[in-house]
C-alpha cells in the first residue's frame, strides 16, 4: 500500500505546478529543498530546526538549519498548507487528468484512504510517538475527492515513516548510520543519499561503526548480519504501520489497492519522480 500511495503524496516535490505555488510564497525554487522543507513542515506549525531534524531523522542537522527556521520568515505555516493544497489540486489535474478526478472511482478511492488515514490519527495518539502524522491527521479536510486523496496518502506515509523510525531506534540506527546501512543493500546508490546533506567524513564515520558493529564489510557492503538488521526495520516498520490496515479491513485494502491502479500509473508515467530515491521504492 506505501507503494501504491507515496507516488500520489510526493508529487507535492516535484511537480512545476508546486514550484510555482512555492516561488508565489517567496521561496527559492532554484533547487527543491527549500520548499521541500516549507511542505513537509508546515504542520507542525513554525518548528524549529531541532524539531524538524527529530522528525525527518535521515537530514544532516545542518543541512535543515540552511532551511529551518528561515522557511517561516518566508511564508507562515498556514499559508504554505494553503499553497500545498492548491499546488496539488493543480498538479493533480495536470497529472491524473479532469476525468479521472471526476470518476466513481477517484471518490471511492478517496473513501477508502480516508477511513485507512482515520485509523492512522487513531494509531498516532499520543502526538510525540507519531509527530508528522498526528500533525497532518490534525489539518482541516478537504472536500474534493482528489484533494481527500491526497491528504489521506499524506497521513498514511507520515504515520509509516513515524513508525520507520522507531524501527530504526529499536536497531540502534542513527540518523547518518541509517542511510549507510541502506545503501549498503542496494536501496539506491550512495550518491543518492548525498542529497541528505551528510558530508564525507560523516558518512566515513558512520561506516565504520556499522563496520565494527559488524554490519558492513571492508568494502561497504552489508554482512549478513547488516541485511537481517534491515530485514528486521523493514518487518518492524511493516508491524508499526499496520494500524490503518487493520482499520480498513482486508477487503476495503483490496480494493483500494485496485482503485490506485490509475492514479499510481499516471503519476509514475508523469516523469516527475526521480528514477532512483532514498526511500528505496523499487528495490526494497
Amino acid at each position: 500500500m506505501w507503494h501504491l500511495l507515496e507516488p500520489l503524496h510526493a508529487l507535492l516535490y516535484y511537480a512545476p505546478d508546486a514550484f510555482d505555488e512555492a516561488a508565489a510564497l517567496g521561496y527559492d525554487t532554484s533547487e527543491r529543498w527549500p520548499s521541500y522543507f516549507a511542505w513537509r513542515a508546515a504542520p507542525l506549525g513554525p518548528a524549529g530546526p531541532d524539531r524538524v531534524a527529530g522528525t525527518f531523522y535521515s537530514f544532516s542537522p545542518a543541512m535543515i538549519a540552511r532551511y529551518v527556521p528561515a522557511a517561516w520568515q518566508t511564508a507562515a505555516p498556514a499559508d504554505v498548507l494553503a499553497a500545498r493544497l492548491r499546488a496539488i489540486d493543480r498538479t493533480y489535474r495536470a497529472v491524473l487528468g479532469e476525468e479521472l478526478l471526476a470518476s466513481p472511482g477517484l471518490a471511492e478511492a478517496a473513501a477508502l484512504a480516508r477511513t485507512a488515514a482515520d485509523g492512522a490519527a487513531a494509531a498516532a495518539e499520543p502526538a510525540v510517538s507519531r509527530p508528522l502524522a498526528a500533525a497532518n491527521a490534525a489539518l482541516p479536510r478537504p472536500e474534493a475527492p482528489h484533494l481527500v486523496l491526497w491528504q489521506s496518502a499524506t497521513v498514511l506515509r507520515e504515520h509509516r515513516g513515524d513508525g520507520h523510525l522507531e524501527a530504526l531506534a529499536e536497531a540502534g540506527l542513527d540518523p547518518v548510520e541509517s542511510l549507510v546501512s541502506f545503501a549498503a543493500i542496494g536501496a539506491a546508490p550512495e550518491p543518492v543519499f548525498e542529497s541528505r546533506g551528510w558530508s564525507g567524513e560523516e558518512w566515513a564515520a558512520a561506516r565504520t561503526r556499522l563496520t565494527a558493529r559488524g554490519l558492513l564489510t571492508a568494502d561497504g557492503g552489508a554482512t549478513e548480519a547488516g541485511r537481517a538488521l534491515r530485514a528486521e526495520v523493514e518487518r518492524r516498520t511493516d508491524e508499526l504501520a499496520a494500524a490503518p490496515w487493520v482499520a480498513l479491513g482486508p477487503d476495503g485494502t483490496a480494493r483500494l489497492a485496485e482503485l490506485l491502479g490509475g492514479p499510481w500509473l499516471a503519476a509514475i508515467g508523469s516523469g516527475l519522480l526521480p528514477s532512483e530515491n532514498t526511500l528505496g521504492i523499487g528495490k526494497i
